[in-house]
């Protein structure tokens, strides 16, 4: 073996051990998720339709939500102060622990869903073929419809800012907002 190869050797072993230095604890998350419960459900399912469910949500979406509600760049007078008392190692472990929980369906009208069907192709290329989320792009499919309405209205009325789906959301009527929310709610995967 030659240097070349220590050297890499060494190097993926460092990036090994850091790598489990800062791996999520699942179970400290589920701890510290208590505070979460009143809104967000006791498995991450939302008893209320204007709150999302964080089950089955990709860790790394729920993380960098954390965070904006936390600096502020995501404005929620109820989530700013639960975010402010997270230390990273407490955003990094709740998102853990949602991601690893079960998505469920939140259901809705079926000929409304049946609209939205045919609206949402275009939802899959950042959010996954089955809306399931993605990396920093959120779970779409179970989400509760009234939530995924609202944030569709605030994409639409540049409340809430991403210039993508601002740009989307733009070209969305209601009725339109309404189906493919509802479709979107309708899935289970």
């Amino acid at each position: 073996m030659n240097a070349n190869h220590h050297k890499i050797g060494f190097a993926l072993m460092l990036c090994l051990f850091a790598s489990t230095l800062n791996a999520a604890d699942i179970a400290a998350g589920k701890s510290r998720a208590e505070t979460c419960q009143g809104c967000h459900g006791n498995a991450g399912v939302s008893n209320n339709s204007l709150w999302p469910n964080l089950a089955g949500q990709p860790a790394i979406y729920l993380e960098a939500q954390l965070k904006k509600f936390k600096s502020g760049t995501r404005d929620n007078p109820t989530m700013k102060p639960i975010a402010e008392a997270l230390s990273d190692a407490d955003i990094q472990n709740l998102a853990a622990y949602f991601a690893s929980l079960p998505a469920k369906s939140s259901g809705g009208d079926a000929t409304l869903a049946k609209a939205g069907k045919d609206q949402v192709p275009q939802c899959m290329g950042c959010h996954g073929n089955k809306l399931q989320g993605q990396g920093q792009f959120p779970r779409l499919a179970g989400q509760h419809p009234q939530y995924l309405a609202k944030q569709l209205s605030d994409f639409k009325s540049g409340s809430r800012n991403s210039s993508t789906m601002n740009a989307i959301a733009k070209t969305l009527t209601e009725d339109n907002i309404k189906a493919i929310a509802t479709y979107l709610g309708s899935l289970t995967n």
